[in-house]
């Protein structure tokens, strides 16, 4: 699997899946994972979407095996979205759709209000409020945590928020273990700066046609909270899937994959560029 050089400072590694017919002009999908995973997060999805859609799963900045940051590294929402930017021009795709989960979400959102002529749909599940006031103490809380007991202990401890109560052990234990092989500077020094940046301002500027998903027990809100500021994107809709998770793409990937391809089908783009950098 390749990787780019998107940035004076990093290389970005990016897996493609593509078992789309070759004489067809497929559209492409982007797809954005979370705070201490990486593209391996989205394997469930990748069999429901990948014969119909170019798929690009890159691991962000500091993640997974693109670049990692060292903990004083100053973080900055728009560098993140840039380097998805960057990684795009450099595959020769002008318009894309963009799938993101829990902190991708909210790279996404960015990404779509400040490109809107490159995004064709938005899907984002599980993700994050566009501002929460109660972050700092959070994230203050799970840096001393991190840096006492490690990435994994603090993964194991929180995935029940994460994964709900009907997520199986064995599936806990593989979620903990791919969220343990971050580097902890990269974990440390963006826990804070991402998840609370304000883009509330953002969300009537995103232009295309947007899913958001979530669940009743979310702990990024509850669904009338989710809609509140889903309603704000102009052209979009909420699914609601049973359960008690936060990170619905994972706890319910299938359900999600489905309702999302259904989605994509109802919103049909114009074809996209077969060739790609390699």
């Amino acid at each position: 699997m390749p990787s780019l050089c998107v940035a004076d400072d990093l290389d970005m590694f990016y897996a493609i899946d593509d078992y789309t017919d070759p004489w067809k002009g497929a559209e492409t999908i982007l797809m954005l994972h979370g705070l201490a995973e990486s593209h391996e997060a989205w394997f469930a999805w990748v069999p429901a979407l990948a014969r119909h859609f170019r798929i690009v799963r890159p691991d962000m900045r500091g993640f997974g095996k693109t670049t990692a940051m060292p903990v004083d590294y100053p973080w900055n929402l728009d560098t993140v979205v840039d380097d998805f930017v960057s990684l795009m021009d450099a595959l020769a795709t002008d318009r894309f759709h963009v799938i993101a989960a829990k902190i991708g979400g909210t790279v996404a959102r960015r990404l779509a209000a400040r490109f809107p002529g490159r995004v064709r749909t938005l899907t984002v599940a599980g993700t994050p409020p566009p501002y929460r006031d109660t972050v700092a103490a959070r994230a203050e809380a799970w840096s001393k945590e991190i840096r006492v007991d490690g990435i994994e202990s603090w993964a194991r401890r929180t995935m029940l928020g994460r994964l709900g109560d009907k997520f199986p052990a064995e599936g806990v234990a593989w979620w903990a273990e791919l969220m343990a092989r971050t580097a902890p500077s990269s974990v440390l020094g963006s826990i804070l700066p991402i998840p609370s940046t304000d883009i509330r301002g953002d969300l009537a500027k995103i232009s295309c046609p947007t899913l958001v998903i979530t669940t009743p027990g979310s702990g990024l809100g509850s669904v009338e909270e989710t809609r509140s500021w889903q309603s704000k994107i102009p052209d979009s809709e909420l699914l609601v899937c049973e359960g008690n998770s936060y990170h619905v793409a994972a706890s319910h990937a299938d359900e999600c994959a489905a309702a999302t391809l259904r989605f994509l089908r109802r919103h049909p783009g114009q074809g996209g560029i077969r060739s790609f950098a390699s």
